[in-house]
């Protein structure tokens, strides 16, 4: 199976540093200024045709401590191969991969048993046709459908969501109490909108 030029957009438009800064000048109550980054990873790390994005984020004060280091695998849909689908992994090993957003060499030393599947967080992708070789994605976890991981002894729970666009890309990402169901951090009052400022799309491996 080869990449669809759809699949291949939404790694393009994905691949880059980011950050909120408007955002977050006009509504600091809400929004930190973060800094966002989803960095095309060097090597193959799946059998299937797919593009894997680095992701990791830090406040705009707090450059050198990064969280949230996961593996985003873009690829059709393994049951309906005319869509798409965003396939989450976290590392089992959070601490040594951390940084590698600004430091990409370390992703070169990244291999399949270091990524840990997440299997309730495969996010769906539509697609909206704007004209030619222009699209805006919208990703989404099926309803009813929970995003739940086990790390350090503490269970946790996400719900994703994002928006990618050429110009710009909106995270809905929030953290989940597992006990009330209710969110407790991430895109509480919307979206974080991002803005890229330095690409990496030519830094997919195809």
């Amino acid at each position: 199976m080869t990449l669809s030029p759809e699949l291949i957009a939404l790694a393009k438009y994905m691949a880059g540093d980011f950050d909120n800064r408007e955002q977050a000048l006009a509504e600091p109550v809400w929004y930190v200024h973060l800094r966002f980054w989803q960095r095309p990873v060097p090597i193959g790390l799946f059998s299937e045709p797919s593009i894997a994005l680095f992701a990791e984020q830090a406040n705009i004060l707090e450059l050198d401590k990064p969280y949230r280091p996961r593996i985003v695998q873009l690829r059709q849909s393994q049951t309906a191969p005319g869509l798409l689908e965003a396939q989450y992994y976290m590392f089992k090993d959070i601490e040594a991969i951390k940084g590698a957003g600004r430091n990409p060499d370390l992703l070169g030393k990244v291999n399949r048993e270091e990524i840990q599947l997440l299997p309730g967080c495969t996010l769906s992708v539509a697609v909206d046709n704007l004209g030619p070789n222009r699209y805006r994605f919208r990703a989404s976890l099926p309803v009813g459908t929970p995003c739940c991981f086990a790390y350090g002894g503490q269970n946790y729970q996400v719900d994703l969501g994002f928006e990618a666009s050429a110009t710009e890309f909106l995270s809905y990402d929030k953290g989940i109490d597992p006990k009330t169901g209710k969110a407790i951090w991430g895109a509480l009052m919307g979206p974080f909108r991002f803005v890229k400022r330095q690409d990496f799309a030519s830094e997919i491996l195809l």
